[in-house]
């Protein structure tokens, strides 16, 4: 399968007149007729008729020398867990109906800036998932692995840029529903600190761990892309030497249980840096130790969740996948007095993590400590709660500890993919991209 070009080149084509607006978006409708699967769906909805006619608008204001915004033209995909006005936000459920009136603030931001919306794509019900399987609209295939899963909760974002169904797309990380379906189908996936990027118009998971964040074929698209979402001028990337950078290796619990193709492709990409002049520290990180204990009964995502859903739970709860039914539900058994407790100690481990980061300009780990499971590995229900706990263990550490990371692919052509993550602190989001763009280019 060909590497999707990036948004740079996509957009320089359009503006030397190589390309129209108009001719992306068929592109990308092309490929969804032929690759998307009616019982394994990777759009829940396409919005055809509207993206017919924000690309025509892209090339006539292009046509006429004006500007049009920082991503005119662009095909974007988006998670359905976002408003769009008009339109159901299912978050890959079957109980909502209601149409949204308004479009969330990301949506907005991206019209703004000339994006062409594709659709809503498919994704865990209620994000409530790092593998990814929807029993409602099916699970999309990896495109890089196939008879694998493709990583969720954002699966139908990372397949559909994976596939040229959209030039990017936009998701969400509870626990790495960004940067998961990102390194198991060969992308980019970038989730930045949580206050980065407003989730007005988000159905949420967990409001203290939800981050939006996008998937996109390279670290500079990814920059683009979250420049808009948290409304920035996307400043370009400039070169960084990465000689004399330190970055902390931790010994424990994220290099725990990695398989064989996972540990040699980080290990591979360990030596690219120090080839490059990085220093590499490995060493405990005592913080992690802690992270378990955050997760104890369900955590955050339990307690917070079950607030959202406990009167749709009583009212169709029937119509729940009961995977996501009964964790959800584990949040009833979260007293008041237990979810402070809870806030208490995660305020407390933040503050550890930042402290203990500041000697480092960033964290390297596995992505995810394996490559991605056939579907097949996920079909009893304690191998699904095992793999899928174990999927989410290393990128669940940027969101409990509210830090910025990005997942950058590491596999070589013809291995099952993966990705290697680098975790930076809260607020240094425009270091860790640059940070992100020096280690792509050793890659």
């Amino acid at each position: 399968m060909n590497q999707p070009d990036s948004l740079a080149k996509l957009l320089d084509d359009m503006n030397s007149g190589q390309k129209r607006a108009t001719e992306l978006l068929d592109n990308c409708l092309a490929q969804i007729d032929t690759y998307d699967d009616s019982k394994a769906q990777v759009y829940t909805r396409r919005f055809d008729t509207a993206a017919r006619a924000e690309a025509d608008a892209t090339d006539r204001l292009r046509h006429a020398g004006v500007t049009a915004g920082q991503l005119a033209g662009l095909p974007i995909a988006l998670k359905a867990l976002f408003d769009v006005a008009g339109e159901v936000t299912h978050a890959g459920s079957r109980g909502w109906q209601s149409p949204a009136q308004s479009d969330a603030v990301i949506v907005s931001r991206l019209r703004r800036e000339g994006a062409v919306i594709t659709g809503h794509t498919n994704m865990t019900e209620f994000a409530y998932s790092g593998v990814g399987l929807n029993p409602h609209y099916g699970t999309p295939d990896n495109p890089l692995a196939p008879g694998r899963i493709p990583g969720g909760s954002s699966s139908g974002a990372a397949v559909a840029v994976a596939r040229g169904m959209a030039a990017g797309a936009v998701g969400t990380d509870t626990g790495g529903s960004v940067r998961i379906p990102a390194a198991f189908c060969g992308l980019v996936g970038f989730k930045p600190s949580q206050s980065r990027v407003p989730r007005d118009g988000t159905f949420p998971l967990s409001d203290s761990l939800d981050s939006i964040g996008p998937i996109a074929p390279t670290v500079d698209c990814c920059a683009r892309l979250d420049a808009v979402l948290s409304g920035r001028q996307y400043q370009p990337l400039r070169p960084f030497s990465l000689k004399g950078m330190r970055f902390v290796v931790p010994t424990d619990y994220m290099l725990d249980d990695l398989d064989n193709t996972v540990a040699q492709a980080f290990a591979r990409s360990l030596n690219s840096l120090r080839d490059a002049g990085a220093s590499l520290i490995e060493a405990p990180a005592p913080v992690l130790a802690a992270i378990p204990e955050l997760m104890e009964g369900g955590g955050f995502t339990a307690a917070e969740s079950y607030f959202v859903h406990r009167q749709s739970l009583a009212n169709h709860g029937d119509q729940y996948d009961p995977r996501v039914r009964s964790r959800i539900e584990r949040g009833a058994a979260i007293s008041a007095a237990d979810y402070l407790e809870l806030c208490r100690r995660r305020q407390r481990r933040k503050q550890e993590a930042d402290e203990w980061l500041q000697d480092f300009d960033g964290l390297l780990a596995p992505t995810v400590p394996v490559v991605p499971p056939r579907f097949e590995e996920l079909t009893a229900d304690e191998d699904y709660a095992r793999l899928n706990l174990l999927i989410l263990r290393n990128p669940t550490v940027a969101n409990m500890l509210d830090l910025c990371s990005i997942t950058l692919p590491n596999h070589k052509p013809g291995y099952l993919p993966g990705g290697l993550m680098l975790i930076g602190r809260n607020g240094a989001d425009d270091n860790l991209l640059r940070l992100a763009k020096a280690v792509e280019q050793v890659l």
